[in-house]
C-alpha cells in the first residue's frame, strides 16, 4: 500500500508557509498545556479527567495479563495479542495488589511507553520524510506534539504499540511485503476495527498484499490465543455485547472526547444534568441533525469506494484506508485516541487541490491541545499522581467536543470529493475496470 509518490523537493517558503503557521499553532497549544501543568499540577481538558489514573489503560490490562480471568472475569474485548504483549514487558511482581501499586513498581512498563512514544514520533516523522521533505518537520511536530498522540500516552493505551505498526504498515518505511503483511497483523490484533483500513488492498485489487495480510492475521491470532490460553471468538464477542450496555450508561465519557456525533443522541438520558448547560433548541437540532449528517457521511463513502473500484489506479491505497477509517470514526465514537491513525493517514497527503488541503488543515486543527469551556459541569478534588500533589481539576461542556467530530466529518467529505473528482478525470483515459482482475 503506497502513498503519492514522495517529494524531494524542499518547496518554496510561500507555498509552505501554511502548514508552517498550523504546525507552530499546535506546538504554540502544546506549550500553553505544559505551561498549565507546571502551574496546576494537572493536564486540562481534554485530557483524562481521573487525575490520579494516568495510564490507565496500560496498568489496568497489564493488571490482567499478569494474572488469569481477563475474558471471563474482568471481560475484556482486547485480543490476546495485547496480554500477550504486555505480559513480556511487565514486572510480574508488581501486580500483586492493584494496577495503581503497579504504576509506580513497575519501571519496565512505564519504559516502554515513553519508549513507544518516541518510537512513534520517529516512525512518524520517517513516513513522512518518504511522502514529501519539505513538509515532515511540520507535520511531525504536529503530530507528536499533537493532542491525540499526547491523550493516547496519557491514558497509556495500546495505540502507542499499535500506531508504529500502522506506519510500516501503511507509511512507506518498509519494502517487505511480508513485514508489511505482518504489521497489519499486528495491528488488527491490537485493534480490531484496523481491519478496515487493510480492506483498501481489495478495493485497490492487491489481492496478493490482501491474502497475506489475512494469513499472518489469523497466525498470529492464533499463535497469541495458544499463549494466553483464552480469548477465543467467542469470548470476544459476548464480552463485545456487555461492553456496549456497560458503554450505553456513560454519557459524560462518550461525549468528552469523541471522534462522532453518534454520542450526543444519549444526551436527555446523561446521567449528569447535561442539558442544564445547553439550550433546548440546540439539543432538538442535534437530534434531528445528527443523524442526517452520518447517514450522509456514510454513503459519500460509499459513493467514493464505488468510484475508486472503478478506477483502481485513479487514487492511493492509503487515501482509500483514509476513507474507510474515517467514515468508521464518523458512525461510532471508539476513543479521541483513535484519531491517531486517521491523522498519520491524513498527513500523508499532499498539500494541493482543495480536497486534501482542507483534509490536512483539518487533521492540524485536531492536533491542537486544549479546550474552549462554555460550562462547568464537574468540580472534582482528586490527587494527580503526574503532579504528585492534591488537585481540584473543573470540567466543562466544550467548544471541541461539538467541534471535533465536525472535523472528522469534514476530513471525510474532503477526501470522497477529492476521490470523485480523481476518478472522473480518470475515465477521460481510461475505461472503468469492472473485473477482479488487478488494474
Amino acid at each position: 500500500m503506497t502513498s503519492d509518490p514522495p517529494s524531494t523537493g524542499r518547496g518554496s517558503i510561500h507555498a509552505l508557509l501554511p502548514e508552517v503557521l498550523l504546525s507552530l499553532a499546535v506546538v504554540a497549544s502544546f506549550a500553553w498545556t505544559l505551561r498549565f501543568f507546571v502551574l496546576n499540577g494537572y493536564l486540562p481538558q481534554p485530557f483524562v479527567f481521573d487525575t490520579n489514573d494516568t495510564f490507565m489503560d496500560w496498568f489496568n490490562t497489564a493488571f490482567w495479563a499478569n494474572r488469569p480471568g481477563a475474558f471471563d472475569v474482568w471481560r475484556t474485548i482486547y485480543p490476546p495479542l495485547s496480554f500477550a504483549f504486555l505480559d513480556t514487558f511487565s514486572l510480574s511482581g508488581c501486580y500483586r495488589d492493584s494496577p495503581f501499586h503497579a504504576r509506580d513498581c513497575d519501571w519496565l512498563a512505564r519504559s516502554v511507553i515513553y519508549g513507544f512514544y518516541l518510537i512513534d514520533a520517529g516512525l512518524v516523522w520517517l513516513a513522512f520524510r518518504r511522502a514529501n521533505c519539505a513538509t515532515a518537520p511540520m507535520r511531525a511536530a504536529a503530530f507528536a506534539l499533537g493532542l491525540p498522540l499526547l491523550f493516547t500516552l496519557e491514558r497509556g493505551n495500546l495505540i502507542l504499540v499499535a500506531l508504529a505498526c500502522f506506519v510500516v504498515a501503511y507509511g512507506d518505511v518498509v519494502r517487505s511485503r511480508g513485514v508489511r503483511a505482518l504489521a497489519i497483523a499486528a495491528t488488527i490484533n491490537f485493534k480490531p476495527y484496523l481491519v478496515l483500513p487493510a480492506l483498501a488492498a481489495g478495493v485497490k485489487r492487491h489481492w496478493r498484499a490482501l491474502e497475506l495480510a489475512g494469513i499472518a492475521t489469523i497466525a498470529l491470532y492464533l499463535v497469541t490465543l495458544a499463549m494466553v490460553g483464552s480469548g477465543t471468538p467467542m469470548q470476544i464477542a459476548a464480552n463485545t455485547a456487555n461492553w456496549v450496555l456497560f458503554q450505553s450508561g456513560q454519557i459524560w465519557g462518550e461525549i468528552y472526547f469523541s471522534t462522532s456525533y453518534a454520542p450526543l443522541l444519549q444526551l436527555k438520558v446523561a446521567p449528569i444534568a447535561v442539558l442544564d448547560f445547553l439550550p433546548s433548541r440546540v439539543v432538538e437540532t442535534i437530534y434531528v441533525l445528527v443523524p442526517a449528517v452520518i447517514r450522509a457521511s456514510q454513503a459519500a463513502a460509499l459513493l467514493a469506494l464505488a468510484a475508486a473500484w472503478l478506477q483502481p489506479t485513479a487514487v492511493t491505497a492509503n487515501r482509500v484506508s483514509a476513507i474507510l477509517l474515517a467514515a468508521y470514526l464518523v458512525t461510532q465514537s471508539p476513543g479521541g485516541y483513535t484519531q491517531t491513525f486517521l491523522l498519520f493517514l491524513v498527513l500523508l497527503e499532499p498539500f494541493r487541490r482543495p480536497g486534501p488541503i482542507v483534509a490536512v488543515i483539518c487533521a492540524y486543527l485536531l492536533c491542537l491541545v486544549g479546550e474552549w469551556p462554555l460550562a462547568t459541569v464537574l468540580n472534582v478534588s482528586s490527587a494527580s499522581w503526574l503532579g504528585d500533589r492534591p488537585v481540584n481539576p473543573s470540567f466543562a461542556i466544550g467548544v471541541g467536543q461539538f467541534l471535533r467530530p465536525g472535523l472528522i466529518v469534514l476530513i471525510l467529505w474532503s477526501l470522497v470529493l477529492d476521490t470523485v473528482v480523481q476518478v472522473a478525470r480518470a475515465h477521460r483515459t481510461h475505461r472503468p475496470s469492472l473485473g477482479l482482475a488487478p488494474a
